[in-house]
């Protein structure tokens, strides 16, 4: 049976009349007139669809920033008329991670169907496994056809790891997903994808030696905005001319087991240069001085936004300090250069960085009284840090100034909440929002 055909109600709710009468005198005991009174109830057809609708996205996160999937869900079991609106928050970001889970979503969001019509508009955001050491894994061309089926999809977050050559044999799980290669994408899938949505933001986790899924993808996507590498760094083929990358790209991220070379940046982001488009560089991984600065040299007169583990080394302080139109400034060190803290432009909105015993906070807290659109401080307890002797001092000074100070004692909670979504906007801290990808889901 179709999962939502038993979403519905077999028939339309009524609302139950309530007679409410008021007695002033009464010689019952209070308890027990308490306990004699029915509970009112209003039923949830009774509820204004428009009350239940800004309860619903007001709940859409949960407490660790994910889409809470066991509210929503129930919400959908409700009645009748709360379904479709739960099922659309439920599909703006679907999960793709085997053949079967993409045979279901298909059904669900049949085009031949307005309910499936409606499903697939509402999906904005899809994650996607492409796995070759399991069975039944998510083919391809299946990955094509599910991106084809929503055409409002903003964006996409690519994982594909390695496949077993015939005959070798391989030990553990790991050992298994970091194998040397993984299949190209084939011309037909290709060609699917590029009929698809115009997607702006693409998130690949490469996790082989094949070199070539990165390329083939931003050549399908000319109109990416956002771009997020993790796993193994990607590499132009030697010998082969390269056009330059069309998209002049606001936000880069990149996570690779080894650093990106400078030749295949430069065409990555030559676009990026010209236009000065790039405003959100977030490396995660230590970069070498000598990347940091081709990078600041390249695109630091229009960074908004800079994030990378630590400024502890003289040259990395000195990168940060040339980049003169920071809003934003991240570290995860307990190291916080007092230089950059002195520093930092007058149009810096939101700093992040890690607290221990050992940090310096005066140039913090000098920061926060003297920098005017200073919006918010996020702050990475490590170890003893709570115990810090001035975090006193700067708690005042951000009450005293109006700036949020956001404590935090989960690393991986702070790197999603500051990451935001993958829209670059004119203030921060960026946040996570139903409506920044997609300006209403209520259509």
């Amino acid at each position: 049976m179709n999962f939502f055909r038993l979403l519905q109600s077999p028939s339309s709710p009524k609302a139950a009349a309530h007679e409410i009468s008021l007695e002033f005198a009464s010689n019952t005991p209070p308890h027990e007139l308490h306990e004699n009174l029915p509970t009112p109830r209003v039923p949830a057809p009774g509820i204004p669809l428009e009350v239940v609708l800004t309860i619903l996205e007001a709940a859409y996160f949960d407490d660790k920033h994910n889409p809470d999937v066991d509210l929503l869900r129930n919400c959908s079991l409700v009645c009748r008329a709360w379904s479709i609106h739960a099922q659309k928050l439920l599909f703006r970001r679907v999960y793709l991670y085997s053949q079967p889970a993409f045979d279901s979503f298909i059904e669900a969001v049949d085009r031949k169907s307005q309910r499936g019509r409606s499903l697939g508009d509402a999906v904005i955001q899809m994650r996607a496994i492409l796995d070759h050491t399991q069975p039944r894994c998510l083919k391809q061309s299946s990955l094509a056809t599910a991106v084809a089926h929503c055409p409002n999809l903003y964006a996409l977050d690519l994982s594909q790891y390695g496949s077993i050559a015939p005959g070798k044999d391989v030990g553990s799980l790991a050992e298994q997903r970091t194998l040397p290669h993984a299949p190209s994408f084939d011309e037909g899938s290709l060609a699917r994808l590029r009929a698809g949505p115009r997607i702006s933001a693409l998130h690949l986790s490469s996790w082989s030696e094949s070199d070539q899924s990165l390329l083939q993808l931003l050549d399908v996507w000319p109109s990416l905005r956002s771009l997020s590498i993790t796993g193994t760094p990607p590499v132009l083929s030697p010998g082969v001319t390269y056009e330059p990358f069309p998209c002049a790209l606001q936000e880069l991220r990149v996570n690779c087991q080894r650093e990106p070379s400078k030749e295949f940046l430069s065409w990555l982001l030559h676009h990026s240069a010209e236009a000065k488009s790039l405003r959100v560089l977030d490396l995660e991984r230590q970069p070498s001085p000598e990347l940091l600065d081709y990078l600041v040299e390249k695109h630091g007169e229009s960074l908004h936004s800079l994030a990378i583990p630590s400024f502890a080394l003289h040259e990395h302080a000195h990168a940060a300090m040339r980049c003169r139109s920071l809003r934003e400034l991240r570290t995860e060190s307990s190291w916080f250069s007092p230089v950059v803290g002195r520093q930092m432009p007058d149009s810096i909105q939101h700093i992040v960085f890690g607290l221990d015993m050992e940090t310096v906070l005066g140039p913090i807290i000098n920061l926060v009284n003297t920098r005017d659109e200073l919006q918010a401080v996020t702050v990475n307890i490590w170890r003893d840090g709570d115990h810090h002797p001035q975090l006193s001092s700067l708690t005042m000074a951000c009450a005293y100034r109006g700036v949020d100070l956001r404590l935090i004692r989960d690393v991986r909670r702070m790197r999603l909440m500051v990451r935001g979504d993958p829209v670059v906007l004119k203030t921060y801290p960026r946040v996570q929002t139903l409506d920044s990808m997609q300006p209403t889901i209520r259509s």
